[in-house]
């Protein structure tokens, strides 16, 4: 996994609540366990028309908005628990989504998957909305050691909360497998101590 301290980017606003993991990955699209290739069909049936014309009115089909951060509303990545949706966010490009409210097994996806779930209160969620419409350029900074996100022209900031241990797993660039290889020095010795007779 790619290590993540702290990421100052551009958004891409999404002001719509519970967006649910079908919309964020239709079933259709789940024909394979490989995590790559996935972020062309994001969104898919909000982007493109029946016909795969790129509809004009997504924010995802609007040039003026891009960046590695995700806002939307809350409730995001509620319905079924499908890993896959995590998988479109990630492969699509984005490294941080910042919701007010994120269904539970879709933020462990997240969190197991190399993408912050950033959640915030709606109050901030809307300020960011708002900045992001004056202009489409502004930045958020998301500084994980500090667990605070700032929208940086309007020099507000507020704190999230993280599980310790994922936190420690970006920082560092481990998922859990990586996490138990760096330690197996000490696992190892706590076995040798465990045969000792």
């Amino acid at each position: 996994m790619e290590k993540f301290s702290m990421l100052t980017t551009t958004c891409v606003p999404l002001n719509v609540e519970s967006v649910d993991t079908d919309q964020i990955i239709p079933a259709r699209f789940l024909k394979t366990t490989n995590r790559a290739g996935f972020g062309v069909n994001l969104f898919r049936d909000w982007r493109y028309d029946p016909s795969g014309n790129p509809v004009p009115s997504f924010v995802l089909n609007n040039k003026a908005y891009g960046g590695q951060a995700l806002v939307a509303g809350k409730n995001f990545g509620c319905g079924s628990s499908r890993e896959h949706a995590a998988w479109a966010i990630a492969d699509y490009g984005f490294r941080v989504v910042v919701s007010p409210l994120f269904a539970d097994i879709f933020k462990g996806n997240a969190l197991n998957n190399g993408v912050l779930p950033v959640q915030v209160s709606e109050a901030f969620v809307e300020a960011i909305f708002d900045e992001v419409k004056k202009n489409p350029s502004t930045t958020i900074t998301v500084d994980l050691p500090e667990q605070k996100i700032t929208i940086n022209s309007a020099r507000q900031s507020e704190r999230f909360d993280i599980n310790a241990f994922k936190k420690h797993c970006f920082i560092n660039g481990y998922d859990d497998i990586d996490y138990l290889l760096s330690i197996k020095e000490k696992i190892e010795l706590y076995e040798r101590k465990q045969h000792v007779i």
